[in-house]
Protein backbone atom coordinates (compact mmCIF):
# COMPACT_ATOMS: atom_id res chain seq x y z
CA UNK A 1 0.00 0.00 0.00
CA UNK A 2 1.53 3.76 -0.90
CA UNK A 3 1.54 5.84 1.78
CA UNK A 4 0.16 9.15 1.37
CA UNK A 5 1.77 12.83 2.13
CA UNK A 6 -0.21 15.86 2.46
CA UNK A 7 0.51 19.49 0.75
CA UNK A 8 1.87 20.93 3.57
CA UNK A 9 3.96 17.83 4.97
CA UNK A 10 5.97 18.30 1.53
CA UNK A 11 6.78 21.98 2.34
CA UNK A 12 7.40 20.75 5.41
CA UNK A 13 10.29 18.64 4.36
CA UNK A 14 11.62 21.07 2.43
CA UNK A 15 12.63 23.49 5.59
CA UNK A 16 16.44 24.61 5.34
CA UNK A 17 16.42 23.63 1.62
CA UNK A 18 16.14 25.34 -1.88
CA UNK A 19 13.18 26.14 -3.50
CA UNK A 20 11.57 27.45 -6.79
CA UNK A 21 8.38 29.06 -6.90
CA UNK A 22 6.32 29.95 -9.86
CA UNK A 23 4.42 32.94 -8.51
CA UNK A 24 0.70 34.65 -10.40
CA UNK A 25 1.64 36.23 -13.82
CA UNK A 26 5.43 35.31 -14.64
CA UNK A 27 7.49 35.84 -11.60
CA UNK A 28 9.89 33.24 -10.76
CA UNK A 29 11.63 33.35 -7.43
CA UNK A 30 14.55 30.69 -6.17
CA UNK A 31 15.98 31.38 -2.50
CA UNK A 32 15.73 29.34 0.94
CA UNK A 33 12.29 27.99 2.49
CA UNK A 34 12.98 29.18 6.49
CA UNK A 35 9.27 28.89 7.38
CA UNK A 36 5.44 28.61 6.43
CA UNK A 37 1.91 28.54 7.70
CA UNK A 38 -1.10 27.26 6.93
CA UNK A 39 -1.99 29.70 3.99
CA UNK A 40 1.14 29.10 2.17
CA UNK A 41 2.76 32.44 3.35
CA UNK A 42 6.45 31.83 2.63
CA UNK A 43 9.47 33.01 4.42
CA UNK A 44 12.62 33.43 2.24
CA UNK A 45 16.29 33.62 2.57
CA UNK A 46 18.93 34.56 -0.05
CA UNK A 47 16.14 34.90 -2.55
CA UNK A 48 16.47 35.70 -6.02
CA UNK A 49 13.72 37.09 -8.20
CA UNK A 50 13.42 36.33 -11.84
CA UNK A 51 11.10 38.73 -13.82
CA UNK A 52 10.13 38.54 -17.66
CA UNK A 53 12.10 40.67 -19.42
CA UNK A 54 9.98 43.17 -22.03
CA UNK A 55 12.74 43.71 -24.46
CA UNK A 56 13.91 39.70 -24.96
CA UNK A 57 11.06 37.68 -24.84
CA UNK A 58 11.26 34.64 -23.38
CA UNK A 59 14.28 35.80 -21.22
CA UNK A 60 14.37 36.75 -17.51
CA UNK A 61 15.95 39.83 -15.26
CA UNK A 62 17.62 38.52 -12.29
CA UNK A 63 17.77 40.73 -8.86
CA UNK A 64 19.49 39.17 -5.30
CA UNK A 65 17.26 40.22 -2.71
CA UNK A 66 19.52 40.91 0.63
CA UNK A 67 17.45 40.03 3.40
CA UNK A 68 14.49 37.83 4.13
CA UNK A 69 11.51 38.31 2.20
CA UNK A 70 7.89 37.38 3.09
CA UNK A 71 5.57 35.64 0.03
CA UNK A 72 1.80 35.59 0.12
CA UNK A 73 0.43 32.40 -0.02
CA UNK A 74 -2.15 34.02 -2.21
CA UNK A 75 0.28 34.76 -5.38
CA UNK A 76 1.65 31.20 -5.13
CA UNK A 77 1.07 28.88 -7.72
CA UNK A 78 3.97 26.32 -8.21
CA UNK A 79 6.25 24.98 -5.49
CA UNK A 80 9.48 23.14 -6.74
CA UNK A 81 11.30 21.82 -3.82
CA UNK A 82 15.11 21.62 -4.99
CA UNK A 83 14.41 23.76 -8.16
CA UNK A 84 17.17 26.15 -9.51
CA UNK A 85 15.21 28.22 -11.11
CA UNK A 86 15.30 29.20 -14.74
CA UNK A 87 17.53 27.77 -16.90
CA UNK A 88 20.91 30.11 -16.91
CA UNK A 89 20.70 30.54 -21.03
CA UNK A 90 17.21 32.46 -20.25
CA UNK A 91 18.60 35.04 -18.20
CA UNK A 92 19.56 38.63 -19.82
CA UNK A 93 22.59 39.77 -18.31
Amino acid sequence: MASKILPLELIDKAIGSKIWILMRGKTEIVGTLRGFDDYVNLVLEDAIEFVPDSHNPGMFIKTEMESEILLNGNHVTILVPGGEGPDNSLISE
